[in-house]
């Protein structure tokens, strides 16, 4: 009996401590993804000399947002009605595609 209970609780603290992990993971990859909801979807290409960030609204309602770069200034704010695409294209180099966020 003794051995079963030790057993169970080293299980939960595993467990425990594996979901605590998982929450603080969490808000960092949403972090790099912009504040937009998950119907919204992000993607970028990059060329030779650019690179372009796009954001489809997949949500059912118009929304304001823009394409988020770091090391340097965003895309315009657009207002995008579902089932369209913005997109903004910056040179290469230090940028960095950080998805879209509302504006």
């Amino acid at each position: 009996m003794t051995i079963t209970i030790r057993k169970s609780l080293a299980a939960l603290t595993i467990l425990g401590a594996a979901s605590l992990g998982l929450v603080a993971a969490a808000p960092a990859q949403a972090s790099a993804l912009g504040n937009v909801p998950s119907c919204v979807s992000l993607w970028q290409k990059s060329g030779k000399i650019t690179k372009t960030g796009y954001a489809y609204n997949g949500c059912g309602v118009r929304m304001n947002m823009k394409i988020v770069w770091a090391h340097g200034s965003d895309g315009r704010c657009w207002s995008v009605a579902p089932r369209e695409t913005i997109s903004s294209t910056v040179s290469r180099g230090p940028r960095t595609f950080d998805g879209a966020k509302y504006c």
